[in-house]
Parts: C-alpha cells; sequence; structure tokens
C-alpha cells in the first residue's frame, strides 16, 4: 500500500489550500482516511479522519472548523481542504489509513508528505 500526498505550498495567513492524498495498492474503501502533521520541533499530530465511506469525520480543536476532509473512493483519492489558514498550521501533512479512526495514531503516517507554510 502506497499513499502519496501533495498539494502543500507557501500561503498567507487567512488563505487556502487543498491537498490530496492518492492511495495504491489496495481497496481504499477498506481504510479509513486520516491527515496527519508534523510542525517543526512538535510531535506530530494527528487533525483529521473519515471513515470509510465519508459518512463520519473528525477533526482536532485546533482545526475544527477551518478543514474539511473527503474522499472520493472511485478515484482512491482523499483530500483535506483548509482554510483560514495560520501560521500555527505550518507543518509537513501526511496521509495515512487505518482500519478505525480510533485506532489512527501519529506514527501511522505514511510517505513523504507535503510541506504547508503560512506566513504571517
Amino acid at each position: 500500500v502506497q499513499l502519496q500526498a501533495s498539494g502543500g505550498g507557501l500561503v498567507q495567513a487567512g488563505g487556502s489550500l487543498r491537498l490530496s492524498c492518492i492511495f495504491s495498492g489496495d481497496t481504499l474503501e477498506d481504510y479509513v482516511l486520516g491527515w496527519i502533521r508534523q510542525a517543526p520541533e512538535k510531535e506530530r499530530e494527528v487533525v483529521s479522519c473519515i471513515d470509510h465511506r465519508g459518512d463520519r469525520t473528525f477533526y482536532s480543536d485546533s482545526v475544527k472548523g477551518r478543514f474539511t476532509i473527503s474522499r472520493d473512493n472511485a478515484k482512491n483519492t482523499g483530500y483535506l481542504q483548509m482554510n483560514a489558514l495560520k501560521p500555527d498550521d505550518t507543518a509537513v501533512y501526511y496521509c495515512a489509513i487505518e482500519r478505525h479512526c480510533a485506532l489512527l495514531r501519529p506514527s501511522d503516517a505514511r510517505g513523504k508528505g507535503t510541506q504547508v507554510t503560512v506566513s504571517s
């Protein structure tokens, strides 16, 4: 199984970015999909998770109301729409899979991630 995150970049505070995660090697619908980030000198943080069919979503308090997770199982792709970005959102963002959102851990992050930098 491989996960490839993309869509990061440099954006001013208050701006938006949409991250994508391409999944290959298995059937995406068999897994929940999550996003995990690691900011400089901070521990990895699970920021969001979406269940197998997209019926339920979960967000950390730090991004709730600003980020929206979604998925398209037919395209084997997940997304993270990030609005009202803040400098504290600066991090490398990774996608991850698990069997259930309750099991998702920071160590589940896969691949190289995509860098998001928010300037003040």
